[in-house]
């Protein structure tokens, strides 16, 4: 596999993992396995600048947004922190901020990391004004209401603290309340929660306040950003703001040396299995505001701050079946089903096996005791087989499925990939899968439209792929006593919008078209600007698109050669979606930045970051996503990052703001 093979696998990839974290709340791998791969993209990406995509996952971090809830910018970015996995990472990170320091002396907060939702409180002349989600770090969801239920989060503030705060943390379902909760819904014959992060994401994303009081979230908090603090000792801030009425960890501690923390961690790796709440590593952050600001930022998270997770617990089970899940882009999954054991605080029945290569390395059978960790302790896997307790009664070898185990189709594996798929064309897990992508947010839109929905359409008969949606009608979805004719009317106006509004660009994107990603639709899009075009286009036409490549380009045109594809192309057409770029999407607005290199950084009032791009492309500018001598200026809005401010006084690059950009425009 190719360099930019392995790049696009691993964009796709990890942006599925993202989605599945932050917004569907069922991870498939530990957090652990998700940071080595977007580790290994990093490097990639370094070794090929020409392959950068502002999309890449490696340029945002994950989100948790809602198509349900309102959507509020923060203040400032809530990023994500760097992770460790061992003591020596931990005193690597010490040394590199000593010697950023200067060897100036320094201390480190030490915090544990609570395992539930990342939350932004704002207080306004100390009362709760909004609650919002951390999302993709730059805006999240208006959770407020729920927020309002939790009896731990103070609704109003005293006298002494400040007027205007901010402060962060995370919401939380106690343990107790979270086997309380599975257990109901087990009785109901309810699909239970996996930990009780998702449930308190679940519970904090319910339409109903009544929802979120009953379940009894809890909430940490942990951070207060801004100017106008108490002290320049983030550990006493967040002591006042105990004394403002926060629940503040009491765990929390200042470390004067290396061997502070690691007592630190020593002794909280014992103790939080006695925790009435989720936890699943520490958080070190420099004690020093002055010094925080003097370390600054990378791209995607603080240099001053870093999290250690804490090492997976293992618990010895018997493996009594492995069954197999079909994804929606096929890969098949072997799921090992074990006698119930209690692990990291929760029973668990079932552990993915991952691939055939995973079970041969294990060299597993049926009756096998099994070692099950949680990794990053959420999703169990079998680690290890104690083979000292085979005996007369172990079955046979587990010989990996040759079918899909939902349509039949004899199942494929490709080159260099170690998973199975079913290339079966109407297998329904992918069948759904491809209409769920078609109607997403970056592809055609539909909010009236979600997995559920889908789920429920498709079951139902109603549809079998993307095109089936436009034929739906008022009668199909109202419901013979039409008490859903409300919600079915917004539907149908759903779709209509779509498929008058969508660009074709979008179009393209939602097709599915296998390693076509969001930014490189756009650029084929623009090349060939029709569909028409597109489909007559061949291999070699397509890769010598600037940014396209041989691998794309095979990909594309083996889509098209696909009659199935070919005939819900024409049946999308006859439904009135865009199959073409307009003249108003592309026709020059000026050259008033004809020769202009721009880095876009930071969140803005009057437009998107996309349409920001469209506008400069539209005025014969340029876009590009790093700063370097070549770049004109920097169309920089709130919340610029440290490093790219830093990294534009360090060469003389210009910073232009939102407002004197767009004069520049009109003039």
């Amino acid at each position: 596999m190719t360099s930019q093979e392995r790049i696009l696998q691993l964009r796709n990839e990890l942006h599925a993992h993202n989605h599945r974290y932050y917004v569907k709340n069922a991870p498939i791998i530990s957090d652990r396995e998700f940071d080595e791969l977007l580790a290994e993209l990093v490097r990639l990406e370094a070794e090929h600048p020409e392959l950068y995509d502002p999309n890449s996952p490696t340029q945002r971090v994950g989100s948790d947004i809602s198509e349900e809830f309102t959507q509020i910018d923060h203040t400032y970015p809530m990023l994500s922190l760097g992770n460790t996995y061992s003591r020596e990472e931990v005193g690597a990170w010490y040394s590199r901020v000593a010697d950023l320091l200067g060897h100036a002396p320094f201390e480190v907060c030490c915090e544990l990391k609570f395992d539930g939702l990342g939350i932004s409180l704002v207080y306004e002349n100390r009362r709760l004004l909004h609650a919002v989600t951390r999302g993709d770090g730059l805006r999240g969801d208006d959770v407020t209401r729920g927020i309002r239920t939790i009896r731990t989060i103070p609704l109003t503030l005293p006298a002494e603290a400040p007027e205007y705060l901010e402060i962060r943390g995370e919401v939380l379902m106690p343990w107790e309340r979270f086997d309380r909760l599975n257990r109901l819904r087990e009785q109901r014959g309810e699909p239970l929660f996996a930990n009780p992060r998702n449930a308190a994401s679940g519970t904090l994303k319910s339409k109903s306040s009544n929802v979120v009081a009953e379940r009894g979230l809890d909430a940490y908090l942990y951070y207060l950003p801004g100017n106008g603090l108490p002290a320049d000792s983030h550990y006493a801030n967040m002591q006042a703001a105990r004394h403002w009425g926060f629940k503040v960890s009491e765990a929390t501690a200042l470390a004067r040396s290396l061997d502070d923390i690691y007592t630190y961690i020593d002794r909280w790796n014992e103790e939080r299995h006695r925790l009435p709440v989720a936890t699943d590593g520490i958080v070190l952050k420099v004690d020093s505001l002055r010094q925080q600001e003097q370390l600054g930022y990378t791209a995607k998270s603080p240099r001053w701050a870093i999290a250690y997770k804490f090492p997976a617990e293992r618990v010895l089970t018997r493996l009594e079946a492995v069954t197999y899940q079909v994804g929606r882009t096929g890969a098949v999954t072997p799921v090992a089903n074990m006698q119930p054991v209690q692990l990291a605080g929760t029973v668990v029945r079932r552990a993915s096996l991952h691939n055939e290569d995973i079970i041969r390395g294990l060299d597993l059978r049926l009756g096998d005791y099994v070692y099950v960790e949680k990794a990053g302790e959420i999703i169990p896997q079998i680690v290890g087989v104690e083979t000292s307790k085979r005996d007369a009664s172990t079955g046979p070898h587990v010989e990996f499925i040759k079918t899909c185990p939902e349509c039949g189709t004899p199942l494929v594996r490709y080159d260099d990939e170690a998973a199975h798929y079913c290339p079966g064309e109407n297998c329904p897990p992918q069948l759904k899968g491809r209409i769920e992508h078609f109607i997403s947010r970056d592809c055609m839109n539909i909010e009236s439209l979600g997995p559920e929905t889908i789920g429920d359409y498709f079951d139902r008969g109603l549809i079998r792929d993307a095109a089936d949606l436009y034929g739906l009608t008022l009668a199909d979805l109202a419901g013979p006593d039409r008490s859903r004719e409300k919600s079915a009317r917004k539907v149908i106006e759903g779709l209509r919008r779509s498929a008058a509004e969508t660009p074709f660009e979008n179009v393209l994107f939602a097709l599915g078209i296998r390693f076509v990603g969001k930014a490189t639709a756009k650029t084929i899009a623009r090349a060939f600007r029709s569909i028409e075009r597109l489909q007559a286009a061949t291999a070699e036409e397509l890769a010598a698109v600037p940014g396209v490549g041989k691998v794309i380009a095979q990909s594309v045109t083996a889509y098209f050669a696909d009659t199935i594809n070919g005939t819900l192309v024409e049946r999308l057409r006859q439904a009135g979606l865009q199959m073409a770029v307009t003249e108003a999407e592309t026709a020059p607005l000026s050259s008033r930045l004809a020769g202009k290199t721009i880095v876009i950084s930071g969140t803005f009032e009057h437009h998107s970051r996309d349409e920001y791009k469209q506008l400069i492309e539209r005025h014969g500018g340029k876009n590009v996503g790093s700063i370097s001598k070549k770049t004109s200026f920097v169309l920089a809005g709130s919340d610029m990052g440290p490093a790219k401010r830093e990294k534009a006084a360090a060469l003389g690059v210009p910073l232009v703001d939102e407002d004197a950009f767009l004069s520049l425009l009109e003039e």
